[in-house]
């Protein structure tokens, strides 16, 4: 007997795209396969859907401590179930940054109950800090070492070359890097200084040249210190080009927002609300992007997903916060690619199951197999839907992609074999736990 049955389904497993059912018990996968649903306590009808590895979103800033008016780990979790996200991998930059074991375990605490989804959360590097990451990167629940090379929250800023090689020297385990060059963030500051600037000076200022200048100095302290590093949030062709040039220390993410928006059209619909770190760019950079996805420079997506408030939002540029969110947005949009053949779904799922579960060491997570976590994500490839502001569950209440109508949508979101969403609906109690990574 199982628990319970996925049946009908079309699943994305290692052996390929094929009809299955899926057999779950005690929250792993047991069997693959035809399957008589009296077998099973409960059963879920998949027929005519595509079922995927769950997906796992690696950059997600919940805004909690510290900014719970925007977010939270209850809201966010909410959000990225909806979604059709089955993992987070949280981000640092919160007030109290998390830059000690202490504020790694009060995260942990604070999720417990309250997240949808499983998690784990980033130490942030700083200068204070450098010396021991290295002995902390293993905690339970740390999804290992972030490091701000550009102006975040706080401290949370490595923008000195030593400190920086400090931080690649002490740890092991692949390092997320968000590479802007301060020093070139400030001598182009001038350019957005003075009233009534518009926002679609943003990639002006954030110039390729600062993305392709910390990237690069990033690669040389890496492979100085035989240090894997996570380029985060790529945007520029400059970046690819050199990033093909590093695939044994370094691996690349690209956000769905960097692959669908382009300037200047964005910021003239959306004014600050398009406005993120690194920025959206040209159309010659997105399709980059997309070309690096096609040859496989690419290795998994992250959503960035970064909410603030409309009265945030709404400041006059600069003043107004970089940031979007994108958590619940991920897999509509590029299941809307998908559609219009832009990638395959089974290059969907690498880049999003499989993928982040290679990089990180994630255990018994990414794939459909025999003994790993039933983690699921059920989409509907024909749906056509429109996303609006009204189905955002962030606390923010936006998306950029508001009116944006869309042919894919996530329909049942299960972790470790518990529903948790289904038809648009938030299913029993929060009963996310802390992930686990092979090794630590």
């Amino acid at each position: 007997m199982f628990d319970l049955i996925v049946k009908g389904g079309i699943a994305v497993t290692p052996n390929g795209t094929e009809s299955a059912d899926i057999g779950i018990r005690s929250g792993r996968i047991a069997a693959i396969g035809s399957l008589d649903a009296g077998q099973a306590e409960q059963a879920i009808d998949a027929k005519g859907l595509h079922v995927l590895p769950g997906v796992i979103d690696t950059q997600v800033h919940f805004r909690e401590p510290g900014m719970e008016h925007k977010e939270d780990l209850s809201t966010g979790t909410a959000a990225a179930a909806l979604g059709g996200v089955v993992a987070i991998f949280d981000m640092p930059n919160t007030k109290p940054s998390t830059t000690t074991p202490e504020a790694l375990k009060e995260k942990l605490k604070r999720a417990q109950g309250r997240a949808w989804v499983d998690h784990a959360f980033y130490l942030g590097a700083s200068p204070d800090n450098a010396s021991q990451l290295g002995q902390w990167e293993s905690l339970p629940g740390c999804a290992g070492v972030k490091v701000f090379m550009g102006s975040s929250t706080g401290s949370l800023l490595v923008d000195d070359k030593q400190v920086l090689l400090q931080v690649a020297r002490t740890g092991k385990r692949r390092m997320a890097v968000h590479a802007e060059d301060e020093a070139r963030l400030k001598e182009r500051r001038h350019l957005v200084d003075g009233d009534k600037v518009s926002p679609a000076l943003h990639p002006l200022w954030r110039d390729e040249e600062t993305a392709r200048l910390a990237t690069a100095h990033l690669l040389e302290i890496a492979r100085s210190a035989n240090r894997l590093v996570h380029v985060l949030h790529v945007t520029t062709a400059q970046e690819m080009e050199l990033l093909a040039q590093y695939r044994d220390i370094a691996s690349v993410e690209v956000t769905p927002q960097h692959l669908t928006l382009a300037a200047p059209e964005c910021y003239e619909r959306l004014g600050t609300y398009a406005q993120m770190n690194p920025p959206i760019r040209e159309a010659r950079h997105r399709e980059a992007l997309w070309q690096a996805v096609r040859q496989g420079l690419v290795d998994c997506l992250g959503s960035d997903h970064a909410p603030h408030t409309r009265e945030e939002k709404d400041k006059p540029y600069p003043q107004s916060p970089s940031g979007m969110p994108g958590v619940q947005t991920l897999v509509p949009l590029m299941l809307d690619h998908v559609n219009a053949g832009r990638l395959s779904l089974e290059r969907f799922s690498d880049l999003t199951s499989a993928g982040p579960a290679r990089l990180f060491g994630l255990a018994a997570k990414g794939r459909i197999a025999l003994g790993y976590d039933a983690d699921l994500t059920l989409v509907d490839l024909k749906a056509k839907k429109t996303i609006t502001n009204q189905w955002i569950a962030s606390r923010c209440g936006w998306t950029p992609f508001d009116g944006m109508q869309v042919t894919g949508w996530p329909t049942a979101t299960l972790v470790r074999g518990s529903v948790v969403m289904f038809e648009g609906q938030l299913q029993g109690l929060p009963s996310g736990q802390p992930l686990r990574f092979s090794g630590c």
